[in-house]
């Protein structure tokens, strides 16, 4: 079952180190049916005199930019060459999630399951990864778990993952959302981009109150160890400074200014 709450997000960054201030406007209207359900735009001003820069696309930056920190993320807590990836949903963030993730690990099958079988098969076709009729087959053999649903139950549950998969709960980034079953989280090492952020506003900790190990910025810095031989989960709520730096990137790209 979906969220079925309609919201309009702001997430306002500043950053000296890139003389950038941004602000991401995000509308999420579940219900939506011949129209996305999210939409985004970023609004970006000069840091050094307040001059409005540019108005930005901010659903393909937040796609974009959610895919590569997940990239990221498995990079550093899955086994070192992944084989099999299973992606949970098929909208927006499961395709940007494809792209990303089969750019940057070899992968010799992709499996994916939605609810929307249409979608899935659409999903299929495009990308050659296989439609499985289940979340159990789908992720059964998968080194790397992504789910990518706005559910509001679990749907990932323990008993159908196997020992050393990395799982990337996208989803849940609402406390009336969960997608991975509790026992499940909680018998993983929890990673997260934020700890109070992550407490704050995850659905999945919410639901399981399960501990978190560290912040993916400790692992790539070496305060926090990664456990490659052990099931991980990297919680994604998403940044503002995410969103800050790939609008700044995007603009310098097309004007050669900041």
């Amino acid at each position: 079952m979906l969220v079925c709450v309609r919201l309009c997000l702001i997430m306002p960054c500043y950053s000296a180190a890139d003389n950038i201030i941004a602000t991401k406007l995000v509308t999420v209207f579940p219900q939506n049916k011949d129209i996305p359900s999210h939409d985004a735009a970023i609004v970006v001003f000069s840091s050094t005199n307040g001059k409005l820069l540019s108005v930005i696309d901010g659903t393909v930056i937040t796609a974009m930019r959610t895919a590569a920190v997940t990239v990221i993320a498995t990079k550093y807590l899955s086994v070192p060459e992944p084989k099999v990836l299973a992606i949970i949903g098929s909208g927006v963030q499961a395709r940007s999630h494809f792209a990303a993730l089969t750019t940057s690990f070899t992968f010799s099958q992709v499996n994916v399951w939605s609810r929307n079988k249409a979608n899935a098969r659409m999903f299929g076709d495009d990308t050659g990864a296989k439609v499985c009729g289940t979340i159990e087959e789908a992720v059964k053999d998968a080194d790397v778990i992504v789910t990518a649903t706005g559910s509001k139950q679990p749907l990932l549950m323990k008993d159908w993952v196997k020992a050393g998969t990395h799982i990337n709960a996208v989803g849940a980034p609402l406390g009336e959302c969960q997608e991975v079953d509790s026992e499940l989280t909680r018998s993983s090492i929890v990673y997260v981009e934020d700890y109070e952020m992550a407490h704050k506003y995850s659905g999945e900790l919410g639901a399981s109150k399960a501990e978190v190990f560290g912040e993916i910025g400790e692992v790539i810095g070496g305060q926090k160890q990664n456990f490659r031989n052990k099931n991980t989960m990297f919680i994604s709520l998403g940044m503002a400074i995410e969103d800050c730096v790939s609008a700044k990137l995007v603009y310098k790209n097309i004007t050669n200014n900041l």
